[in-house]
């Protein structure tokens, strides 16, 4: 590989909501009383999540008036459009990007107007011009520079975004690539009982995080991460369990509990088969996708793993939930500020998951 991570930066919004604040929320907004509360309840305190983020301060809040975008109204009625939902997303969703990327570039001695490529990454919103073109115009890019948009990917995205721009700099060997990926996934709550659109409701919040990519390393920090090798795979009998489609009133998320099961029956092969591409026998460092708590632990089941080794993912997971394809970013930065001179040479593994049922992982090194 031609490329090296050279920055991270990541941001979230200013609303730190509790789940057990969430929670409450939700109880409300379904109606439920009794057993099915105190059925949400234990389900948010499986979750793993102790905080999320969002745009939205209303889920914090269990007072009608006090409601910036829900209607005052015990059955949230009338539920906000998807139409609704876009305009918010167009409104918030560059204010979260530009404070992810400032943070990434300030790292570096990389000035915004020297990005060559930039490559936007969101399966929560969509517009034109877009993200891509408003992070030109707040970031002072240059207005030649090379624009790519990867939407509607979910949350292994990131990992597509990252073998693009090893892509470009294997191209050209000056190219300084700004990845941004940025998800307001609470924008999307589904009012509706089922057990994926619960298990949704309960694990997803915002967030953005920005990657620097080049091939000049001198351009970074002492410690950088280096990409070696990529592989997915698609479990095609899990194309049904893991969805996100476009309905009236925001983007509808289906996420089965049976994702678990069939991660757990084809992660140690794909795996196997990453590391076999580098001759790689040793892994130092985890950067896992905490898609969900039940995930994570399958993954340690069927890697061998404690969960002292996947601490960065469980990490995320209890203080930001699912962001979706930030989240694994999340992760990688984690570890990053962790790391210094004495690990060069360290292997990482990272593992994604998405729509599909896709599986994207990438084995990088600290150089």
């Amino acid at each position: 590989m031609t490329s090296s991570i050279l920055s991270i930066g990541t941001a979230v919004p200013k609303h730190k909501i509790p789940q057990t604040q969430v929670v409450e929320f939700m109880a409300k907004a379904h109606g439920m009383k009794g057993a099915e509360q105190g059925r949400l309840r234990a389900l948010y305190r499986a979750s793993g999540i102790q905080d999320r983020y969002s745009t939205i301060p209303d889920y914090a809040s269990n007072q009608l008036e006090g409601r910036s975008f829900y209607p005052p109204s015990e059955g949230l009625d009338p539920f906000p459009t998807t139409k609704a939902r876009s305009d918010y997303y167009r409104k918030e969703g560059i204010e979260l990007s530009v404070e992810s990327a400032i943070n990434c570039l300030a790292q570096t001695a990389v000035e915004a107007k020297d990005i060559t490529h930039l490559i936007t990454i969101s399966c929560t919103g969509m517009y034109a011009p877009g993200l891509d073109i408003d992070l030109v115009n707040r970031l002072s890019l240059s207005k030649s520079v090379q624009r790519t948009c990867i939407n509607f990917m979910g949350c292994y995205a990131a990992f597509v975004g990252l073998k693009a721009a090893n892509a470009f700099c294997a191209a050209d060997s000056k190219a300084k690539v700004l990845v941004v990926a940025t998800e307001l996934c609470t924008l999307h709550f589904q009012n509706k009982t089922d057990d994926d659109n619960l298990i949704s409701n309960a694990i997803f919040g915002d967030g953005s995080a920005a990657l620097l990519v080049a091939a000049d390393t001198s351009l970074g920090p002492e410690v950088q991460l280096r990409p070696l090798t990529f592989h997915n795979e698609i479990f095609s009998e899990g194309e049904q369990e893991m969805a996100w489609n476009i309905g009236d009133f925001g983007f509808e998320m289906k996420l089965s509990a049976y994702v678990p099961v069939l991660i757990e029956k084809g992660i140690k092969n794909l795996v196997q088969q990453l590391k076999d591409q580098v001759a790689v026998d040793e892994i130092h460092h985890y950067a896992l996708h905490p898609g969900g708590k039940r995930i994570l632990e399958v993954i340690e089941q069927e890697l061998g793993l404690d969960k002292s080794q996947d601490w960065a993912g469980r990490e995320v997971l209890k203080n930001y939930g699912n962001m979706s394809s930030p989240t694994v970013v999340f992760v990688l930065k984690k570890l990053f500020e962790t790391l210094n001179a004495k690990h060069k040479g360290d292997k990482i593994l990272s593992l994604a998951f998405g729509p599909g049922l896709t599986v994207e992982s990438m084995i990088l090194e600290v150089i």
